[in-house]
């Protein structure tokens, strides 16, 4: 079994509406897509969200671009970049079933880059389940779940609109909603105090500053919303401030409001040094922002170790990352029911023959083959993003 060829695809596909964190604003999702055919025609695709605030590649620049005629360079798309020439043409003549031969290979290409690399071991994780008849939940180790629960999201809005748009994901059979805060604690407060209001005692909330705030402010906020009862409070402060989010964890902890690291999560090492710290309650992780299913699984298992529950899910993912964080959470009983991979309840449109319905806020455990999607052509092309070569 050989790669024969690794084809990397840019494209921007339209949001419902527009969508906004402590980063920006956007109307379109910008990702790459990587399809590896090897020996026989078989295929494996990976798909990444490079997303500022989380990819230290990715510059912030608006997303907002007309459709069709868009282009992209090295400056807004490094990623893409990357895996065109760098890593796609070392990967011709490799097994790609030998995962581990893979990332040994392209890990010390380049520096940096985790999402990059998450594209093509992904990629590889698909195209050998693929080969072997199972979906990737099994070649993983097998599922622990047989039904998947998701988070709502509702953006930093109005108190009303933050109520009534979160009422409505639980008429749906949401349980749980993530709140987004930043740019003032007494604003927050009022749209967290709305929604409680509106949904309930039973309902379960996050809230996340997407590290927006300094340890000071965090402190103040979750003091101001610990009587609501939040689940937890994702990334209170700067990724690099581990110190000051172990600082939140023990005043907020003092108040019952647990606290989740979510930015300042990226390889084991950062793993390694919050567990030391005590700096996290929860740990949050992504198959794009650890570098692949592998990196992510063996993360989980270390924070169940150190006695640290996951939530797993990247809000922005397009269908082929979505059901890649599906079917790895699905293998870990340490996950926490509420998946924040919900991309496709934000997007337009996607980039599979089968948009994922996540309407209902679950899903019964998806089968394969592989990740069992399949990229659209036509919308691969309807949604592209031209790549330029780097300047000399």
């Amino acid at each position: 079994m050989k790669i024969e060829k690794v084809e990397v695809f840019g494209v921007a596909v339209p949001l419902i509406r527009e969508y906004r964190n402590a980063y920006l604003s956007k109307t379109v999702q910008k990702s790459a897509v990587v399809r590896i055919t090897a020996t026989g025609g078989i295929v494996g695709l990976g798909n990444i969200d490079p997303t500022p605030g989380y990819s230290k590649e990715q510059t912030a620049d608006h997303p907002e671009a007309p459709r069709s005629t868009r282009t992209t360079s090295p400056r807004t798309r490094p990623h893409l970049e990357v895996l065109r020439s760098k890593f796609a043409p070392m990967l011709i003549g490799m097994d790609p079933t030998n995962v581990h031969g893979v990332l040994a290979k392209i890990e010390p290409a380049v520096k940096g880059f985790l999402d990059s690399k998450a594209a093509i071991e992904m990629a590889c994780v698909d195209l050998a389940a693929r080969l072997g008849g199972m979906p990737v939940h099994a070649y993983l180790g097998g599922a622990v779940k047989e039904r998947l629960l998701f988070n709502a999201w509702i953006g930093i809005l109005p108190p009303g609109d933050a109520a009534k748009e979160t009422l409505e994901w639980k008429r749906r059979g949401f349980r749980s909603a993530k709140i987004k805060v930043g740019g003032g604690i007494e604003a927050d407060r009022d749209r967290v105090k709305a929604v409680r209001e509106a949904v309930g005692p039973d309902f379960a909330l996050r809230i996340d500053a997407n590290a927006g705030y300094d340890a000071d402010t965090s402190i103040k906020l979750a003091k101001m919303v610990a009587p609501l009862k939040l689940q937890l409070f994702e990334q209170p402060v700067p990724a690099d401030d581990i110190a000051g989010m172990a600082r939140v964890r023990r005043e907020a902890n003092a108040v019952g409001v647990p606290v989740m690291a979510d930015e300042s999560v990226l390889d084991h090492a950062s793993l390694i040094r919050i567990i030391r710290m005590e700096a996290a309650d929860i740990v949050k992780v992504k198959v794009m922002k650890q570098g692949g299913f592998l990196n992510t699984r063996r993360m989980i298992a270390t924070a169940e170790a150190a006695g640290i529950r996951c939530v797993v899910g990247h809000g922005f993912g397009l269908g082929v990352n979505t059901m890649a964080e599906i079917m790895l959470a699905a293998t870990s009983s340490n996950v926490i029911d509420g998946l924040e991979c919900v991309g496709p309840l934000k997007t337009a449109d996607d980039i599979v023959t089968r948009k994922l319905d996540l309407s209902s806020g679950s899903l019964p455990l998806p089968g394969g083959p592989g990740l069992g999607v399949t990229l659209d052509d036509a919308k691969l092309e309807k949604y592209r993003l031209e790549i330029k070569a780097a300047a000399a």
